[in-house]
């Protein structure tokens, strides 16, 4: 197999847009479908072929990429395309599918003859954008020459986790890496939110642990947001981010683990959300400290 590859992409939000264009550029032929296609037109101008059906858009490709909402929405789409699809075909499934849904995708891989890749990201809006995001990855040795194009467009990293994509090695680490995240978002919404209501600066708090060991470039990033308004287009969105958040709860609990923090960063974005703050970026489950949108 040459560099230049057929990708086909798979839903094209915040994550899936950022990886085609980059797929484009790095000059592999990309064919992309989304649920609402207007979302996807843009990507014209970048020379994608944007397309009306999973099927059409799979059809002769050497790598099919998901990103998706969920796993089962990974399925439903995969389960489209089914009639199209190429044995042998590889399957880079990037969307944050939660344990739970592996077996059903890996299952579906083995049923179409296709090799599955367990390959979610980390990084949001503009790493996504530059082509730095770091990809966490599963899936057979023998066959990871054929994706590392895609891996090497789209990403500035690659972090090998397992053999075998089915077993979810790279989605168990993905949900650690995100209930940090989701955390210390949740954490930087509410010192902000205590800040105010005492009637103290967030900026001498700011300067009290500056350079010290509580110091944190993602608190500053994520307070930064809210205090200047810069909550759309969202890096990452209050919705994705409850979704994720629940996924975290869920894996925990099936281990017999209880996730205080997880679960209450869930109902703050699940509460923000339905304030009208869903499409913000995650930062916005600050307003989930108030009573009414703020």
């Amino acid at each position: 197999m040459t560099d230049e590859l057929t990708v086909s992409v798979l839903g094209t939000g915040i994550m899936g847009a950022a990886m085609a264009r980059n797929l484009a550029r790095a000059g592999h032929t990309v064919r992309a479908w989304n649920r609402t296609r207007a979302k996807a037109e843009p990507l014209t101008a970048e020379g994608v072929r944007v397309v009306d059906t999973p099927a059409e858009a799979v059809e002769g490709a050497d790598v099919v990429l998901t990103i998706l909402y969920d796993g089962p929405a990974a399925l439903e789409v995969m389960r489209e395309a089914a009639s199209a699809l190429r044995p042998g075909t590889a399957w880079v499934q990037s969307t944050t599918a939660g344990i739970g849904a592996m077996g059903d995708l890996a299952a579906f891989a083995r049923a179409h003859d296709l090799v599955f890749f367990d390959a979610p990201v980390l990084g949001t809006r503009q790493p996504a954008e530059a082509g730095q995001l770091t990809v966490l990855a599963a899936g057979p040795s023998e066959h990871r020459d054929a994706v590392a194009p895609v891996f090497d467009a789209v990403g500035a990293r690659t972090v090998w986790t397992g053999e075998d994509g089915g077993e979810g090695s790279a989605t168990r680490l993905k949900l650690v890496a995100n209930s940090w995240v989701i955390a210390a978002t949740a954490a930087a919404g509410e010192v902000l939110a205590l800040s105010q209501s005492l009637d103290v600066d967030p900026e001498a708090f700011f300067a009290l642990i500056e350079g010290g060991p509580l110091d944190m470039g993602y608190l500053k990033a994520k307070t930064g947001l809210i205090l200047d308004d810069r909550l759309l287009p969202p890096q990452f969105a209050v919705t994705t981010a409850a979704k994720d958040a629940r996924l975290i709860v869920e894996a925990g609990r099936e281990r017999g683990v209880r996730l205080d923090v997880a679960a209450a960063s869930a109902e703050r974005l699940e509460r923000a959300a339905a304030q009208g703050h869903g499409d913000e970026d995650m930062a916005a489950a600050y307003f989930a400290s108030f009573d009414k949108k703020a």
